[in-house]
Formats: structure tokens, C-alpha cells, sequence
């Protein structure tokens, strides 16, 4: 009886499996053959667009990137892309980890009107404030420069970083932060010494979301910046497209050359991307 009882839990448990592999494998394919047809696309000749995007090319155009690279400018795009990623996600690592510490584990005055501060920050659209902005950047002389780009966003990355984290914190064990402070570690070391290295996997997710986040900004650029040595890759997409509209193989090159890096970065840290989710939510 003991053997055939997991043996009926395990035949029932089979058709449900079954049906949320193929909803899987729906969202998977609805997700990757876009994908796919866009880097078949990307290879082949303006004759041959005619046929299926997911037919193979009769030749393999290998120039079509080296071309919308250069035609396209991609990189100075590619350059200021990297600058504004680089600063925005630096700054809002930094000054999250700070916040969601003061606000999981610190205790203070004001911390609850501190806090519904921040949760207005998730709470309103950027597109609200988009001409507040504007009106800001342009007084205090950064229009047109990548400050434009990369103080708002750490602003916008801030509200989201600060939850994040602060649910990281407010679920440390407190017998840890009783033996750390025992040893004599004060609050810094307590968050840099002991508790920053254990936050490697939610940190490594942020960080996998922020950059995907700020990679893809299309509005802000558009707005703050006016230079086209300073633009970014998702807008010197959007000009290539409207000059060569009738070439889709070389603005699909462009595309996969704007969506390879952040394929890459969520790849290489697909691991603690998942582990950081999956402990925030176990947390939570």
C-alpha cells in the first residue's frame, strides 16, 4: 500500500504537468521565433525578404552589420549606451544597498512617511513628470548632455531598488545581525563586512534588471537629447529605421546589434538572476 499511494499522487499529477509544459512551450516559442525570424533577417539579401523571415538565406550577408555599424553610427551609440548603463546602474547599486538597509533593519524617526516617498516614486508614471524634467535638466545646464540620461534614471531606479532590497533585508535571520553586532561590528560593517556578500544573488538580479531597463530607455533620450553624437542605441535604431524603411536585413542587423547585449548579460548571470527572484519571493 505504501509503494502504490505515491504511485496514484504521481499518475495525477500527470496530466497537469503535462498541460504547463505546453503552456510553457506556447510562451517560449511566442517569445523566441520573433527571435529567431529577426536574426535570419538580419542575413540575407533585399531581394530575398519575400520569402518566410524564418526561411534560410540563400547567401549569408555578413556585411549587413558591418554596415548598419557604420552607417548607423552605432559606435558612438554603442559608446554613450555603455557610459549611461555603466553610471546609472554603478550609482543606483550603491545608493539602493544604503536605502535598503536604513529602511529593512535600521530604526528611526520618519521612516514611514520616508517610505510612502518612496513607494510614490513606483506609484506615478515617468511619463507624468517627463516635461517637469525636461524644464529641470534644462535649468540646471544638463539638456543635452548624458547627465540628462543618467541622473533621472537613477532617480527611476531608485523607488524599485529600495523595495528590492529592503525585502532582502527584513528577511536576514536577526540571530546573524545579533552575533555580528556582538562581535563589535557597527551598522557599515555590518552591511559591507557581513550582510553585502550574502545579498549577491538580489543584487545580481537588480543589476540584471536595471541594465535592461536603462539599455532600452527610448524616451528620455529622445527627450534630453538633441546631439546626435550623444544619443543612444534604441534611438539610433528608431533614425536608421526611418532612413533605410525599405531595407528590412539591414535594420534587422541593426536590431540584433541593439538586443545582443542584454541577451548576454542575462545569460552570464541567469543563475543568480533566477536565485535572486526566487529568494525575494520566498521572502516575501
Amino acid at each position: 500500500m505504501s509503494t502504490s499511494a505515491p504511485s496514484n499522487q504521481y499518475r495525477r499529477l500527470l496530466p497537469r504537468n503535462f498541460v504547463t509544459h505546453v503552456i510553457l512551450m506556447f510562451f517560449l516559442l511566442a517569445a523566441v521565433l520573433p527571435l529567431i525570424g529577426t536574426l535570419l533577417t538580419s542575413f540575407k539579401d533585399p531581394t530575398d525578404l519575400a520569402a518566410s523571415p524564418f526561411a534560410l538565406p540563400k547567401e549569408w550577408h555578413w556585411e549587413n552589420y558591418s554596415r548598419a555599424w557604420s552607417e548607423g553610427r552605432f559606435g558612438d551609440y554603442f559608446l554613450n549606451s555603455i557610459i549611461v548603463v555603466v553610471a546609472v546602474v554603478g550609482i543606483s547599486v550603491v545608493l539602493t544597498v544604503l536605502s535598503g538597509f536604513a529602511m529593512g533593519l535600521l530604526k528611526f524617526r520618519g521612516k514611514t512617511l520616508i517610505n510612502i516617498l518612496i513607494l510614490m516614486g513606483l506609484m506615478v508614471p515617468f511619463e507624468a513628470v517627463i516635461i517637469p524634467l525636461w524644464s529641470l535638466m534644462r535649468d540646471l545646464g544638463l539638456y543635452n548632455t548624458l547627465w540628462s540620461l543618467i541622473l533621472p534614471q537613477v532617480a527611476l531606479s531608485f523607488s524599485f531598488g529600495t523595495f528590492w532590497m529592503q525585502a532582502y533585508f527584513r528577511g536576514v535571520p536577526e540571530d546573524l545581525i545579533d552575533a555580528a553586532v556582538i562581535d563589535g561590528c557597527s551598522s557599515w560593517s555590518l552591511l559591507w563586512g557581513v550582510l553585502f556578500p550574502m545579498a549577491r544573488p538580489s543584487i545580481l538580479s537588480m543589476v540584471v534588471l536595471l541594465f535592461i531597463w536603462t539599455w532600452n530607455e527610448f524616451l528620455l533620450v529622445l527627450v534630453m537629447i538633441q546631439k546626435d553624437s550623444l544619443r543612444t542605441l534604441p534611438v539610433g535604431l528608431a533614425s536608421l529605421q526611418g532612413r533605410f524603411s525599405t531595407n528590412l536585413a539591414l535594420v534587422a542587423a541593426a536590431t540584433v546589434i541593439v538586443t545582443v547585449p542584454t541577451l548576454i548579460v542575462y545569460f552570464v548571470f541567469q543563475r543568480q538572476f533566477i536565485n535572486g527572484v526566487i529568494s525575494g519571493a520566498v521572502r516575501g
